[in-house]
């Protein structure tokens, strides 16, 4: 079995990934050597188990139990995704040095002295099943000191996407969005700047009962409501500085509902939700990077032509391109980050970024559940 002995080469990674889109969980092989992933796996969660990873995001009756069942559900389906990512690329459960673990964020609060983020994984549960170390709960440590726990890839995107020749924006488009700041000079910024899919994605489940709208074909087919635009444009959040983080805590359905009136075209409310993603992710970038040429979009949300659209028709002058383009695919990205955050556990390095997070200083990031 795998083991943290000092005398294993620290190579070979295992990353999940569960996001706030609730899509599904990508599992990659990294090589933290090469910084390079040579195999990928996705696995949709099971519908009844996304509905209650959903469910949980709100108070609700016997809360703990529910998560508790439902994180040891995740441990299975990431050992899952485990077997069948060593199956499909060959490789042996014993040349795996860890498994760099998201678990399903259900909670995310960091903000005062009771601050505290809630990722549901049974670390316990897959480092049995799956018989290899797992690194996961990488946000808690950051809350502690202080930080807000998110984002935690723009130390990865700075060592993949990285340059010294020009500033680069590299944005994550998952249930929420988040941009990573790399100017030329070596400095590292990063902070949500609120929903990329998980409006747009609970208002087509209602209106059209599919998870998600495909390459934003529905929203094309409505029109910006202005006054429905600046209601939304009005959460505080969006005026906050950085260091700031949200999740579906704030962004949910029901804070959607109380902004509408009746007689609004649901096709009208889903094209007025893209615009508040891309002007909210466009009025970010000008304002904290305004000399940035390049925006590297990932996350599911990349593959959404029409969000894609209008973010290159509100940043003139930047080239905004796919992930894919850097040797990256779009879905993968985030499970080779927190490959690399088990690596830099591992390693004894720490894994956040002060500058964004906010936190104390630099932390080592994580739990070790060994095999």
């Amino acid at each position: 079995m795998a083991s943290l002995a000092p005398s294993k080469p620290h190579r070979l990674y295992i990353g999940l990934m569960s996001g706030t889109s609730l899509d599904g969980i990508d599992g990659v092989l990294f090589d933290a050597a090469s910084l390079a992933v040579t195999g990928h796996v996705h696995a949709p969660f099971a519908p009844a188990l996304r509905d209650e990873l959903l469910a949980l995001n709100a108070p609700g009756d016997n809360e703990l139990h529910r998560a508790a069942l439902a994180a040891n559900a995740v441990a299975r389906g990431y050992a899952d995704v485990v077997s069948q990512l060593l199956e499909a690329t060959g490789t042996r459960r014993s040349q795996i040095t860890a498994i760099g673990a998201h678990g399903q964020t259900v909670r995310h609060r960091p903000d005062g002295l009771d601050g505290y983020t809630t990722q549901l994984l049974n670390g316990a549960l897959l480092a049995e099943q799956a018989g290899i170390d797992v690194v996961c709960d990488l946000r808690s440590r950051d809350v502690a000191a202080g930080g807000q726990g998110a984002p935690l890839v723009p130390a990865f995107h700075r060592a993949i996407f990285g340059t010294s020749d020009t500033d680069v924006a590299v944005l994550n488009l998952g249930g929420i969005a988040n941009l990573s700041l790399l100017f030329a000079d070596g400095r590292t910024g990063g902070f949500d700047t609120g929903p990329a899919n998980c409006l747009m994605d609970g208002w087509t489940a209602v209106h059209l009962g599919e998870a998600f709208d495909a390459d934003g074909t529905w929203a094309a087919t409505g029109h910006v409501l202005p006054e429905l635009l600046a209601v939304l444009q009005a959460e505080p959040f969006f005026a906050l500085p950085p260091p700031k983080s949200t999740g579906r805590d704030l962004f949910h359905l029901d804070w959607l509902q109380a902004r509408l009136t009746p007689g609004q075209r649901p096709q009208d409310v889903q094209a007025t939700l893209l615009e508040l993603s891309a002007r909210s992710i466009a009025d970010s970038l000008k304002h904290q990077m305004p000399q940035a040429r390049t925006l590297i979009a990932c996350g599911g949300g990349a593959r959404n032509g029409r969000l894609m659209q209008r973010l290159s028709e509100l940043l003139p002058g930047v080239e905004v391109e796919s992930s894919a383009t850097r040797n990256l695919p779009v879905d993968q990205v985030e499970a080779a980050a927190f490959a690399w955050l088990a690596h830099r556990f591992v390693e004894r390095q720490p894994g956040n970024l002060p500058a964004v997070t906010g936190a104390a200083g630099p932390r080592l990031l994580g739990a070790l559940y060994p095999a």
